[in-house]
């Protein structure tokens, strides 16, 4: 059980509620929320005409709403707001969706009652995970269709996927013994208000990456091995005199994983000068993508623990300020920044196996498959490399560029943080496969210099990729062997 201490969540208790470890805000959170609540009982009391608790919404923020139908303000905004489309987003995004909710109400700035944690909580007590389509958020004021679906669901509107069984949200609610939520003033504006939705995907995009990242290194000394690559572009006294700490990192993990290979010292004596770039400049790129990661983790990081709703209460003073917390530019830079480096992660990797599948610069057989011409080996899963690349270049230009108002121009300028993450992820999983594609040509690779063998901890990996894709004999039928590679990749099972 992880205790979510709002404004402290650390990016490693975020990894493990990614991967599905169960969480409960703390109790010491409940008297900030309190306070909050009990804060905007007094405005309203006061008769103030306060944005987002006795007032309308966006363009219609001058209209003033009469006392007696403040809940009915609150309903009809979740209502109309419940209004995306595409296929739902995944139910571990969904539930870091509730999660991140969960720390942001918890820090005490955004006036919603016990009731309204302990609905969310439930969610997540009962793996109830409420159907939201995964379009329709711009980024700003906030993800409003995602988290209005989100809230919906505890009103008993729309559908909840309940332990994989998907039914009706009343249906849902009444089994978990619950009945629908029945929002106070401000809390409609509260819950869906912010940046969640965004900041979830954009967390998929980066864990997932990670695991890529780590993959692809595994993959990349191997090739080094399968091509009887130099291990001096790895000095440590190379990449200390530029001093990119990611760079520097990358050398030394790449002769970590080389060390004690016997094909290494097979050729130590050879007369070959320099090998291609995406072998010998896999620190310096890989590296580069290193530090964007880390950068992007640093963002995500800090969001995961912000107030980002609107308008931001400050109890003290009983005080009500509309800000702009809800706008997820620094999401959606993070989003574009994890997307841009994955994407080198992948075309990096494709050009490895390019040069271990061409006899001229491998001098290995030809895509790596003897008999070649009877067999055409590993020629077409190349070409899917380089389509899955070519699909990623495209998908890396930056969504955080653009913009378009919305709300009768009074949101005028917006983020595209939901778009820039969701991109990121489908890059993550396209890279996934593109790494899985090289671990086969490389193991091919390194079973050619046998007996003499890689290095212990290459061995491992090398294991790995025969357990799901055997040594090839004769051609066969790949993707099935491919898409398991690729989904081990994304599960973190290569060099974890």
């Amino acid at each position: 059980m992880i205790i979510l201490t709002p404004g402290t969540v650390t990016l490693d208790q975020l990894r493990d509620l990614w991967s599905g470890a169960p969480a409960r805000l703390a109790d010491s959170a409940l008297t900030a929320i309190d306070i909050a609540a009990a804060a905007v009982d007094r405005v309203v009391a006061s008769g103030k005409t306060v944005y987002g608790i006795n007032t309308g919404f966006g363009l219609l923020a001058q209209t003033r709403i009469p006392a007696a139908q403040l809940a009915d303000l609150q309903r009809n905004l979740i209502l109309s707001h419940s209004c995306g489309l595409g296929d739902p987003l995944p139910r571990n995004t969904v539930r870091m969706m509730i999660i991140l909710k969960l720390i942001g109400l918890g820090r005490g700035h955004s006036g919603v009652r016990r009731d309204v944690i302990d609905a969310l909580q439930a969610l997540l007590d009962a793996d109830a995970m409420p159907l939201i389509p995964s379009q329709g958020s711009v980024g700003a004021s906030g993800d409003l269709a995602p988290l209005a679906h989100l809230v919906a669901a505890l009103m008993g509107e729309g559908r909840i996927d309940l332990g994989g069984e998907i039914i009706p949200a009343a249906a849902a609610l009444s089994r978990m013994g619950r009945d629908p939520l029945v929002l106070a003033p401000k809390e409609g504006l509260a819950l869906i208000n912010g940046t969640q939705a965004s900041t979830a995907i954009a967390l998929d995009a980066l864990f997932l990456g990670t695991r890529v990242f780590d993959a692809a290194i595994h993959a990349g000394a191997m090739s080094v091995d399968a091509l009887k690559g130099s291990c001096a572009p790895f000095d440590e006294r190379i990449h200390a005199l530029r001093g990119q700490p990611g760079q520097i990192a990358v050398a030394a993990w790449m002769r970590d994983l080389l060390d004690g290979s016997d094909i290494v010292t097979s050729h130590h004596e050879c007369d070959r000068v320099q090998d291609p770039y995406s072998f010998r400049c896999q620190p310096q790129v890989m590296g580069a993508s290193l530090d964007l990661l880390t950068n992007a983790a640093r963002t995500l990081t800090i969001e995961a623990n912000a107030v980002t709703d609107n308008p931001i209460l400050f109890p003290d003073a009983d005080e009500v300020i509309s800000g702009g917390n809800f706008h997820a530019q620094p999401v959606a830079f993070a989003a574009d920044i994890i997307a841009m480096a994955l994407c080198e992660v992948g075309s990096i990797s494709e050009r490895r196996t390019s040069v271990l599948v061409d006899p001229h610069m491998s001098h290995l057989p030809a895509f790596l498959t003897d008999d070649g011409g009877l067999n055409s080996g590993l020629m077409i899963p190349q070409v899917t490399a380089a389509a899955l690349v070519s699909e990623n270049k495209g998908l890396a230009f930056p969504a955080s560029v653009d913009s378009i108002p919305t709300s009768a121009g009074q949101e005028d300028h917006v983020s595209m943080a939901p778009i820039a993450a969701r991109k990121a992820v489908t890059i993550a999983r396209n890279a996934a496969g593109v790494i899985a594609i090289e671990l086969i040509s490389a193991a091919q690779g390194v079973d050619y210099h046998a007996p003499v063998k890689t290095s212990p901890k290459l061995q491992a990996v090398h294991a790995k990729v025969r357990s799901l894709s055997p040594h090839l004999e004769t051609d066969r039928y790949w993707a099935d062997e491919m898409a398991a590679l690729q989904a081990a990749v994304l599960a973190g099972e290569i060099g974890a």
